[in-house]
């Protein structure tokens, strides 16, 4: 607990909570505002963003004269030019010096205009716009429409050449052409630092609101600039707090809260759930839980998520109710959202989306038996945002063409991480040691390997185990308990008879019992040996321990009394140790393990019925479970009575079906 606390206020915000909730539009409830110091108004993120590309807008590219274009093509121009000179087979030396001249002075008046490498991101009136020229290091600003492109500079080339009609045109284009690149180069790194320079110096404040100003009245409603100003005065007085006392005092409150929130949790433990609250693993596995979110959400506080409804908070509801029950997943899950809503602005707002998608969260898996349930659950908590949201936005905004729905979209991704709590679940059961109803559903496979095995050796107990269960479920189910561990405990409560199945009635062929050649205490030491042999056999396959609770208790500590009582019938005169003819127990410590005991005694006996009828299923029903009383085998179950007469109901409406009983009814 004390770790527990220690790491959650160590990593929650270290501000003052601004004792104010505001909405913009909603009428404002308290005294007046008067401002307290002076402040500056911060922009909002629109202005800030408007504000952004009117100077993005308003710095000039930078582009450089590169010279040594020129001189490297000029002395590609006089290679291309002699190669192509040679093909046409002319030997007059003066024309071919005259062409060459005429080439080249078209080609340095090209590069001398410039020719631009047109960028983009600038060409926002077809390709004419200001750039900054970078010229022998000295800087102008040229229009585009000044300069040259490739494709302009090769048209001016061609119209130079075409009215001279003195000279091989088509040879010098030839040549020319392509000749022609970029000599005004577009420096993308200057230009950036440019850009970043002057974005740094854009102030995010307009304005000042004077110590002793009014910011706003009572009863007066909160318009954009109003609430821009509450917001900037919450945002400077959360970071005011800068002396190691005010800080000290800050995390001094903060330890209280959180202290007090985790003291209220081990107070619901000890008062309504003791098995948990005397487990140091399962206390251990529900702090970190519980400090595993506000660690996140502290996280995602001090990175400044855009929004903080990215955070899957019904993860934790779900992973309680899975591992524990409903009644805690909902403690812990209010617990947890009273401490984040307290550092966040529009507490309430947030509360109650939390909290509702939680109530959903958690209903949503009362009784899991089917792996879907979890998308479905995931379903219903979009919903539920959804709804909630559109409710918040409604009475926020007063019409829907105003709601920012674009802000719908956090909620979308936590409910998807939401989903991050099935492979949670699986680690915390390997970690700690607990049982889900997921692992249960997996258990209650008839085709997993153990079950398998006991259907191939002992049928007839497989068949017993089956009816047991069915039994024990629809009891548990009615009466209140986890009707899926009891399913799980029946099915698996007798393995131990595989390693001597022909010694237990439901597996024996007729007319043969080898218990007649046996004498009464070894006979009674077989059959209590299979909870022993079961125990072993459950812990060697892994099967969980809430599911070998079943196969300890499911006797009890009672005799095998058949053979206890033809012991004494055939020798009377002999000194008897009743403990050899009884099972070591423990007695059953839960309802689920008593409703175990009592469907696994009824079924067993209602097979011994030679004609049955609802006369003798209701007598053997009641004698069953009136025997179990009497020898004190539900003191520790915590079942009541009333239960009892319920449960008796079941079996003997269930035992009737099975053995197709007509009921007849008074007229």
């Amino acid at each position: 607990m004390a770790l527990c606390v220690v790491i959650i206020t160590a990593v929650l915000p270290k501000h003052a909570k601004f004792k104010y909730e505001f909405e913009k539009g909603n009428v404002w409830l308290h005294e007046d505002l008067v401002s307290p110091f002076n402040f500056p108004i911060r922009k909002t993120t629109d202005e800030i963003k408007k504000d952004k590309e009117s100077i993005l807008k308003s710095i000039l590219p930078v582009y450089e004269l590169n010279e040594k274009v020129f001189d490297d093509q000029s002395l590609q121009y006089q290679t291309d030019f002699e190669a192509k000179w040679r093909n046409t087979g002319l030997k007059d030396d003066a024309l071919k010096a005259k062409n060459f001249d005429v080439g080249f002075k078209v080609l340095e008046s090209v590069y001398k205009q410039g020719v631009i490498g047109l960028n983009k991101r600038y060409q926002r009136d077809g390709e004419q716009y200001i750039i900054s020229l970078l010229r022998g290091g000295v800087e102008t600003q040229v229009s585009t429409t000044t300069l040259l492109t490739q494709t302009t500079a090769v048209a001016k080339v061609a119209d130079e050449l075409v009215n001279d009609k003195n000279i091989q045109s088509d040879l010098l284009l030839a040549v020319l052409k392509d000749r022609i690149t970029p000599n005004i180069i577009y420096n993308e790194s200057f230009t950036e630092k440019i850009e970043k320079q002057a974005l740094e110096n854009l102030s995010s404040t307009r304005g000042m609101v004077q110590k002793g100003e009014l910011i706003v009245s009572k009863e007066s409603t909160v318009s954009e600039e109003i609430y821009q100003k509450l917001e900037s005065l919450r945002l400077t007085y959360e970071e005011s707090i800068t002396t190691p006392s005010d800080r000290k005092l800050t995390l001094f409150g903060q330890f209280i809260l959180v202290g007090m929130v985790i003291c209220l949790l081990m107070v619901f433990l000890n008062l309504f759930r003791k098995d948990i609250f005397n487990d140091n693993r399962q206390i251990s596995l529900i702090l970190m839980v519980v400090t595993g979110m506000l660690v996140s959400l502290s996280w995602a506080i001090n990175i400044k998520l855009p929004s903080l409804y990215y955070i899957p908070f019904c993860i934790v509801p779900i992973i309680i109710r899975i591992l524990f029950d409903t009644r805690l997943a909902m403690n812990i899950h209010l617990l947890v959202v009273l401490i984040a809503s307290f550092f966040l602005p529009n507490s309430f707002e947030f509360a109650f989306l939390q909290i509702t998608a939680g109530m959903v969260a958690i209903y949503s898996i009362k009784n899991l038996v089917r792996r879907e349930q979890f998308l479905i659950s995931a379903l219903l908590i979009l919903v539920n945002y959804f709804v909630a949201y559109l409710g918040i936005s409604l009475i926020r905004e007063g019409t829907i063409a105003a709601i920012e729905w674009a802000k719908f979209w956090p909620f979308v991704f936590s409910v998807l991480l939401s989903l991050l709590a099935y492979p949670l679940i699986y680690l915390f059961e390997k970690l700690f040691g607990i049982t889900s109803d997921i692992s249960l559903i997996e258990l209650t496979n008839t085709n997993s390997p153990l079950l398998r095995e006991l259907a191939f050796k002992a049928p007839g107990t497989f068949q017993h185990s089956l009816q047991v269960a069915n039994l024990a479920e629809s009891a548990i189910f009615k009466i209140g308990g986890n009707a899926l561990l009891v399913r799980a405990g029946a099915l698996y409560h007798d393995i131990g008879k595989m390693d001597n199945p022909q010694f237990f009635i439901e597996n024996q062929n007729k007319g043969l019992n080898p218990h007649d050649k046996l004498p009464y205490e070894e006979s009674a030491q077989i059959i209590i040996r299979h909870v022993i042999n079961g125990i072993e056999m459950a812990r060697r396959n892994n099967l969980p321990e809430v599911i070998i609770d079943f196969l300890r208790t499911h006797h009890g500590n009672t005799r095998v009394d058949y053979f206890y009582q033809s012991f004494l019938k055939n020798f009377p005169e002999k000194i008897v140790d009743e403990n050899t003819f009884r099972y070591p127990g423990p007695i059953p410590f839960t309802k689920e393990t008593a409703v175990l005991m009592l469907a696994d005694s009824v079924e067993a006996a209602s097979r011994s019925l030679k004609e049955p009828d609802a006369e003798s299923i209701n007598s053997l029903v009641e004698r069953i479970i009136d025997y179990k009383l009497e020898q004190n085998q539900l003191n520790d179950s915590n079942i009541t009575l009333k239960e009892i007469e319920t449960i008796k109901l079941i079996f003997k409406t269930m035992l009737m079906g099975i053995y197709h009983v007509r009921v007849e009814y008074l007229k």
